[in-house]
């Protein structure tokens, strides 16, 4: 008896970190974001107040303007055009988002992390060198060139990144298995935190010499 016991704790265990890998499935059929959180009978759903349903309307679930190509005049040749509950309401509680990313000749979007989410990309236009590294200890690199109508997935939190590595424009978007996945990029969030982190830090966890990484903070 103990021992079946203890088998429906784990099977019970195993099913809510399951439940809890991605967004929380909805309970209602949609949960529009109010910008305006002046009404007071506004349900507060993750993170956000949620629209009166019967105020909703067709407008609230589209999105114009993808078309759109980014600047990616920049340091790193690259723009991400976000399309998550922050700038497209009606995904609120509907566990998706997705990005259009443009490319420069060489442009690169940097290693970085989705700490909410799995993304899957599509090359529109273009070439890509993209990759992602697993966790500790193994640290394994897996890469891959991908050419117009391939299709890659990164795994959720991994560390991961796209290149272009052709002399034209590139273009590609990404579904992420979130409404806000988050993106945490390496340099910035190591280089770049706000107040920074102490370069002693730094300079032994990377191996670095002092003078160095405080050149990088300076750069980020």
């Amino acid at each position: 008896m103990r021992k079946a016991y203890l088998v429906t704790v784990a099977l019970f265990a195993l099913a809510f970190s399951l439940a809890s890998a991605s967004d929380p499935a909805p309970l209602q059929d949609f949960c529009v974001a109010l910008k305006d959180y002046s009404d007071k009978s506004a349900v507060f759903v993750n993170g956000k107040f949620c629209k009166d349903p019967k105020l909703v309307r067709a407008d609230d679930f589209y999105f114009a303007g993808l078309n759109i190509p980014g600047n990616t005049y920049n340091k790193v040749g690259s723009n991400v055009t976000n399309v998550n509950v922050d700038t497209f309401p009606g995904l609120n509680t509907l566990g998706i988002s997705l990005a259009r990313i443009d490319f420069a000749p060489y442009g690169q979007n940097p290693p970085h992390t989705h700490p909410r989410g799995t993304e899957i990309l599509v090359v529109l236009e273009g070439t890509l060198f993209v990759g992602f590294v697993t966790s500790n200890t193994d640290n394994r690199l897996f890469t891959k060139t991908l050419n117009k109508g391939d299709v890659f997935v990164f795994p959720v939190g991994l560390i991961h990144f796209q290149v272009n590595v052709g002399k034209t424009n590139a273009i590609a978007i990404s579904g992420l298995s979130s409404q806000n996945a988050g993106a945490i990029t390496i340099a910035n969030a190591v280089f770049g935190s706000n107040p920074p982190i102490n370069p002693d830090v730094l300079t032994k966890a990377f191996q670095l010499d002092k003078k160095v990484v405080e050149y990088l903070q300076k750069e980020f």
